[in-house]
């Protein structure tokens, strides 16, 4: 659609670039089209809560509010495409395609935080890293990427504050795993999935 291709413009983001921080007003919808992107929360403790990631292909800003209600920030070199919001909710009363698309991804939004409070419930250590790396495997092949190997844009600290582990924990994790002889760790960046089958039961709690 051409008129939404005009209301676009484009940013390139360095590693650790602020998209937005949260309580900032919410001007523009942004569309991530490389790299990655973590969101969080800053804890009136000063600790930080990863919400999710977001990789190629993936929105994000999209608030209900004036304000938004997490902070974003490039986990590598990433580009990301944005929108003015007031434009956006325009083209939305005049495009009913446009609307339901925005739907859907706010549905998508609101089941990946359905998905992390699953994680932080009943599961163990073991189970919450097993469910993560799935997790990647099946978002790697939405996005039309082969499943295995995973490819890990975020580092251990942030897969812990995602996970509400500490970092001991998400090593001592993946050195278990290793050891039983269900993932390979080919450096630190890729994560081979030796035995999808056991790791799948893992994470729904039947090993």
């Amino acid at each position: 659609m051409a008129e939404f291709a005009r209301t676009m413009s484009e940013a390139a983001l360095p590693t650790g670039g602020i998209l937005f921080h949260e309580g900032a007003p919410a001007d523009h919808v942004m569309n991530v089209t490389s790299g990655a992107v973590k969101l969080f929360k800053l804890l009136g403790d000063g600790r930080r809560q990863i919400l999710g990631f977001r990789f190629a292909g993936d929105f994000l800003g999209l608030s209900t509010g004036a304000d938004y209600v997490y902070s974003a920030e490039a986990l590598g070199e990433s580009r990301v495409c944005r929108f003015p919001r007031r434009k956006l909710d325009a083209l939305r009363e005049r495009y009913p395609n446009v609307d339901r698309r925005l739907l859907a991804l706010s549905i998508e939004e609101l089941a990946g935080a359905q998905e992390q409070l699953l994680l932080l419930g009943r599961k163990t250590a073991e189970e919450r890293l097993v469910s993560f790396l799935i997790l990647l495997s099946q978002n790697q092949v939405r996005r039309g990427l082969v499943a295995d190997p995973i490819t890990l844009a975020m580092t251990r600290s942030d897969i812990a504050d995602y996970l509400g582990l500490t970092i001991e924990t998400v090593s001592r994790t993946f050195s278990s795993l290793k050891k039983k002889g269900l993932i390979e760790l080919e450096d630190t960046t890729h994560v081979h999935l030796v035995d999808r089958d056991r790791l799948e039961d893992l994470a729904a709690g039947f090993a």
